[in-house]
Parts: structure tokens; C-alpha cells; sequence
């Protein structure tokens, strides 16, 4: 496990989530509430390990559950599920550009809420649901599409910054012998 990229992850996680609970300015210009966690879980998926992966969903699900009306857990197994089904096909998707990461981000913005929609009602819950949630399914899809290009390039810069790059090897070997003067 990649201990400082999982921090990064699980930290921006606990801000984003915090930040959806406590930050008003976005929700009367866009009508939606932005959900950080799936760009954050495409991003786990295509760069990091299944154990890092498990976390963020366990640890976000159970950030954003803890401060929505959803019922406690009710996020983990759709973040879970969509990292997984990501991360099962990552060495097929073009991970490095930009406009598949905002497809994967809108995908997964998109399938988050009607999974977690799922669960609740299949506990009992009843959501408020009409034709304006369709719009605001809309809108929290392209936001979360915007926002996973953003994420990848931002944890790529943390990463860069804390973390060790490889040396690259020299292409001389240093047990070789130069052989010196006329032959």
C-alpha cells in the first residue's frame, strides 16, 4: 500500500465531504450539492491498490452518510462497487487524458446517486424524488466529470511533491573498464 498517496486520498476525502456539509455557495447557483467522492474513488481506482481503494470507500461512505440524511453505510457499497468495476478495467481506459477521465468521473457521478437511491429505498427510506431530481442528477454528473480531470491532476502534483521519484539507471554500467591508448 502507498501509504502518503492514501493519505492524500482519505484526506481530501475528509475535506471535500466536510466541505459539502458546511460550504453553501455552490448549492443555490447550481441547485445540486457537489459530491467529491466518486471523482476521488476513479482517481483510487486507476492509481492505487484494492486496499487503498477499500478505504476510501469505506472512510468517505461513512464521512458523507454520517453528515446526509442517508442512512449510516448507505454510500459504501456504491463507491465500493464503482472503484471496483473501475479498477478491474483500468489498463484498458486512457487514464493520462483528460477527456476520459471526465467521461469516467461523469459515469461514476452519475451511477454513485442512483445506487446509493437504490439502497435507500430497499431499506425503507423514502427520498424525495420528481422531475427536478432529474435535473440535479444531471448537473451532479457533469460537476463530478469536471471535477475528476482536477483531482488527478492535483493528488499527481501532491504525489510528486512528497514522495520519491525513481532514479533513472545510467545507461554506463559501473563495473566496466575503459580501455585506454592505441590498440
Amino acid at each position: 500500500m502507498n501509504w502518503p498517496k492514501t493519505a492524500w486520498l482519505l484526506l481530501l476525502a475528509f475535506l471535500g465531504v466536510f466541505a459539502e456539509a458546511a460550504v453553501e455557495w455552490p448549492r443555490p447557483w447550481w441547485g445540486v450539492q457537489v459530491n467529491v467522492l466518486p471523482p476521488l474513488m476513479v482517481y483510487a481506482a486507476a492509481s492505487t491498490d484494492l486496499a487503498s481503494l477499500a478505504l476510501l470507500a469505506l472512510l468517505g461512505g461513512l464521512w458523507s452518510d454520517a453528515l446526509s440524511a442517508n442512512a449510516l453505510g448507505a454510500s459504501v457499497a456504491p463507491l465500493l462497487v464503482l472503484g471496483l468495476v473501475t479498477e478491474r478495467w483500468r489498463d484498458l481506459v486512457l487514464r493520462e487524458l483528460p477527456y476520459a477521465q471526465f467521461i469516467l468521473g461523469s459515469g461514476a457521478s452519475a451511477l454513485a446517486p442512483l445506487l446509493t437511491l437504490l439502497i435507500l429505498l430497499s431499506v425503507g427510506q423514502h427520498p424525495l424524488l420528481g422531475w427536478g431530481s432529474l435535473g440535479q442528477w444531471v448537473a451532479t454528473s457533469l460537476i463530478g466529470g469536471a471535477l475528476t480531470p482536477i483531482c488527478f491532476r492535483l493528488l499527481g502534483r501532491l504525489e510528486a511533491w512528497f514522495t520519491y521519484q525513481p532514479m533513472r539507471e545510467s545507461p554506463f554500467r559501473p563495473d566496466r573498464q575503459l580501455k585506454r591508448g592505441r590498440s
